[in-house]
């Protein structure tokens, strides 16, 4: 839990800033981009001259075009000149991608936001609270501390985070509950941000699906058994990342399958790996692998072949053993 001192500590920094960047992390979701804009809404209430980032060149998935504000958030290499930076949705400096080089060098006019367990906390405050479902759960308090008045897409992008980083109010803390009652009093369609953000599809992306669920494997790794998707590059690109990204929560929990795993080639030789487990720590697994995340929830990148890449996530889940399990905090 943060404590008020914390969020005042923040907001001292704020209120020394005329221009703000806010920051969210590379191949962004729901959490980060809901993050980016609710917090650049905020931030402009309040006289501040403020823009969101993001530190890659590709574009936005087209279903978080959805969240209000998210059309102006910046995709680059270059981080645009600003008074202060807050960091929201990265577990670690490396997250935030073409931008991490300028954010080191400028630690002391850094604010991280975060709930991933993994992060060490990279700026001048950090607001971390490894407790919180979503940013946007710690967001709404912060503002909250702010005096911030909350509007119909403030709202918008607090419950966007909310409802996909807690998989539709599946796990979470009673909070949640209360936080979305809250939010949904701003005017909220909840039955439509969930139809834009989680359930719209067509034939193509259906078959796309298919194809790649079609190849799933169990594989033994020490005491463990993986559910293994492989979503190679032929397969994948210029196909919608969204759908590519949702892969994860169909392995989730696999008849058989202790983890899941999806392995993800948007560039020839270089996978981005989602790792997802409802009663092991696959952020332990993740940090030995040069990631990080949550202990249900992490991921990581790995390069080579698509056998290397397997190779390595089964070597490291033997060398790891059952200590993926005695680290398990809470299940998710």
């Amino acid at each position: 839990m943060i404590e008020k001192h914390e969020f005042l500590d923040a907001f001292t920094l704020v209120q020394a800033a005329q221009s703000i960047t806010v920051v969210g992390h590379l191949r962004p979701d729901a959490d980060a981009i809901g993050s980016v804009t609710s917090t650049v809404l905020s931030l402009q209430q309040i006289g501040k001259e403020a823009v969101g980032a993001i530190g890659q060149t590709d574009s936005i998935p087209e279903n978080l075009l959805t969240i209000p504000g998210s059309e102006s958030v910046y995709f680059g290499d270059t981080l645009p000149e600003s008074d202060l930076v807050i960091v929201v949705d990265c577990g670690s400096i490396e997250r935030t991608g073409a931008f991490v080089d300028t954010i080191v060098d400028i630690k002391d006019k850094v604010i991280v936001v975060d709930h991933h367990a993994t992060n060490p906390g990279f700026g001048e405050v950090n607001l971390i609270d490894v407790d919180a479902e979503s940013t946007t759960t710690i967001l709404y308090d912060w503002f909250d501390a702010m005096s911030i008045q909350i509007t119909p897409s403030i709202a918008h992008g607090l419950y966007a985070g909310l409802l996909t980083d807690t998989g539709c109010f599946r796990w979470g803390r009673p909070v949640m509950h209360d936080m979305a009652k809250e939010l949904m009093e701003f005017g909220l369609d909840i039955r439509v941000i969930s139809a834009q953000l989680l359930d719209q599809t067509s034939v193509d992306d259906l078959r796309l699906v298919g194809q790649i669920v079609s190849r799933i494997e169990l594989l033994e790794a020490g005491p463990y058994t993986l559910a293994v998707l492989v979503a190679d590059y032929d397969t994948i690109h210029g196909r919608s990342k969204a759908v590519v990204e949702g892969l994860i929560e169909m392995v989730r929990a696999v008849d058989g399958a202790d983890f899941g795993a999806v392995f993800k080639e948007y560039e020839r030789g270089v996978y981005t790996v989602s790792l997802r487990s409802s009663h092991l720590s696959v952020a332990s697994l993740a940090v030995h692998l040069g990631g990080g995340g949550h202990i249900p929830a992490a991921g990581y990148t790995a390069r080579g072949t698509e056998i290397e890449a397997l190779d390595t996530l089964i070597d490291a889940t033997v060398t790891l053993g059952e200590s993926l399990r005695s680290a398990t905090r809470v299940d998710a």
